[in-house]
């Protein structure tokens, strides 16, 4: 799947739950969404988290 085909799905789901559950289910669907897409990164190794907890405590990667 590219890109847009993700993103129409997502916001299709968005709206689906935004629909069904008011603003509540939306949000709540938004921060799972969100929650997923970063265990998904970690998950391919296209985020590295030890050194985004280094860069937010202020570390210097070296």
């Amino acid at each position: 799947m590219n890109a847009i085909t993700v993103g129409v799905l997502t916001g299709l789901a968005l709206a689906a739950l935004a629909l069904a559950f008011g603003f509540g289910g939306f949000l709540l669907g938004l921060a799972l969404a969100a929650l997923g897409a970063l265990v998904g990164a970690v998950a391919t190794r296209r985020l590295d988290l030890r050194a985004a907890v280094d860069a937010a405590r202020g570390r210097s990667v070296g």
